[in-house]
């Protein structure tokens, strides 16, 4: 466990998320977590823009996380993540094809990943929207479509994490890697 100048011990903090990409962004961050997951459609959501949804879907999980959990207890940490180019929110595919189309719609283009992260602590609450833009080459036609042939597109915003299948292409990145991977921990990190 990380100690504080003073000596008593850093806060454990409760992750309402399945995802492991958050997990491991908060272990290599040096952060004491459980992993606590919570349900939430996203699926009702009506939102106008990448920002609106992901903030929808970020205070829907922490309503259900207040359900379920005390803050008072354990800090409590929700985040969402949302996958936007030419002006398309690209959701997680349902099938090959739809996976094609959303990687097609960034082959070449500007993807923005938008994270959204709610923290509150009997001190704190901090609420944050970031965004990473990757402008990416053009993806390479067998190279998609052996990795639609793989399945790992399944369950991921966008169809691909940026440190998968997309990292070859990637030309030029604009803010942290952490907010894309689905958690802004340099924000984080700066208030706790």
């Amino acid at each position: 466990m990380h100690k504080r100048k003073d000596s008593s011990p850093d806060p454990i903090i409760r992750l309402c998320s399945q995802s492991e990409s958050r997990a491991s962004i908060l272990r290599q961050a040096g952060i004491n977590f459980i992993q606590s997951p919570v349900d939430y459609d996203e699926e009702q959501i009506v939102a106008n823009s990448p920002k609106n949804f992901v903030y929808q879907a970020t205070v829907g999980k922490y309503e259900a996380a207040l359900k379920t959990f005390d803050y008072r207890e354990m800090p409590l940490l929700v985040s969402d993540t949302v996958v936007t180019s030419q002006g398309k929110i690209l959701r997680k595919a349902k099938s090959l094809e739809e996976a094609r189309t959303i990687l097609m719609t960034q082959s070449g283009n500007i993807t923005s990943i938008v994270t959204c992260m709610i923290y509150k602590s009997e001190k704190l609450e901090i609420i944050d929207i970031s965004s990473t833009d990757y402008i990416f080459e053009p993806f390479d036609e067998t190279d998609l479509e052996a990795y639609l042939a793989s399945g790992e597109w399944q369950g991921k915003a966008g169809g691909c994490m940026v440190e998968g299948f997309c990292k070859p292409y990637i030309r030029e990145v604009k803010g942290y890697e952490s907010c894309a991977m689905g958690l802004s921990v340099e924000v984080l990190q700066a208030f706790i």
